[in-house]
C-alpha cells in the first residue's frame, strides 16, 4: 500500500507541473494579448489579403506607428492608425484609383487601405520586408541612397547599418512586434 501510495503522489506531484506549466502559458498569452491586441481585425484582414501581405505584420506597423490610436496625428502632420503623410497618401489613392479625401484618412478602413498598400509595394520593390520598414520610417529616397552607398545591401541582410537612429529603432522594433503576433496569434 506504501508504494502504491508513493507512486500516486509522484504521478499527482508531475500532473501539478504539468497543468501549472500550461497555465502559466495561457495566463502569458492571455497577457501578451492584452499587450499586443487586434483592434480593426476586419479591415486589417481585408486589406491583407486583397494585397498579399501576412496581416501580423500590419498589426505590428499599427502598434509601433499608433498604438492602434486612429485619431493619432504626429507632430510631423502623419495621420492616423497607420501614420500616414498627405502627399504620401494622395499618391497611394491615385495608385489605388480611389478618390483622396483628407478627411478620411482618421477613417480606419480608409487609413489601413492606403498604408497597407503602401507597405506592399515597398515590399515589392525592395523584395525585404525590413528594408521597406526603413522606407515606410524613413522614405524610399534614403533607402535608395544607402543602397547606393553601400551602407545597406539591397538583400537588407545589414539593417543594423540602418543610420537614422529613430529608423533603425523602429524596424528592431516592428519585426519584434511582428515576430511576436506570429507567436501569440499563430
Amino acid at each position: 500500500m506504501t508504494k502504491l501510495f508513493k507512486k500516486l503522489v509522484i504521478i499527482g506531484v508531475i500532473i501539478g507541473i504539468v497543468l501549472s506549466i500550461y497555465n502559466y502559458k495561457n495566463i502569458q498569452n492571455m497577457i501578451l494579448k492584452k499587450i499586443y491586441v487586434k483592434k480593426y481585425e476586419e479591415f486589417i484582414e481585408e486589406y491583407s489579403q486583397k494585397f498579399d501581405l501576412d496581416s501580423n505584420l500590419i498589426y505590428a506597423i499599427i502598434k509601433a506607428e499608433s498604438n492602434f490610436n486612429d485619431e493619432a496625428i504626429s507632430n510631423k502632420g502623419a495621420k492616423g492608425l497607420m501614420q500616414l503623410m498627405d502627399a504620401t497618401a494622395i499618391d497611394i489613392a491615385e495608385v489605388l484609383h480611389v478618390e483622396f479625401d483628407t478627411a478620411k484618412i482618421l477613417e480606419p478602413r480608409y487609413n489601413i487601405m492606403l498604408g497597407t498598400k503602401y507597405i506592399s509595394m515597398l515590399i515589392n520593390k525592395y523584395q525585404n520586408i525590413s528594408l521597406a520598414l526603413a522606407a515606410y520610417n524613413a522614405g524610399s529616397g534614403n533607402v535608395d541612397r544607402w543602397i547606393k552607398d553601400g551602407i545597406l545591401n539591397e538583400n537588407g541582410d545589414n539593417i543594423e547599418n540602418i543610420p537614422f537612429k529613430e529608423t533603425n529603432n523602429y524596424v528592431r522594433k516592428i519585426l519584434r512586434d511582428y515576430k511576436l503576433y506570429n507567436e501569440i496569434y499563430t
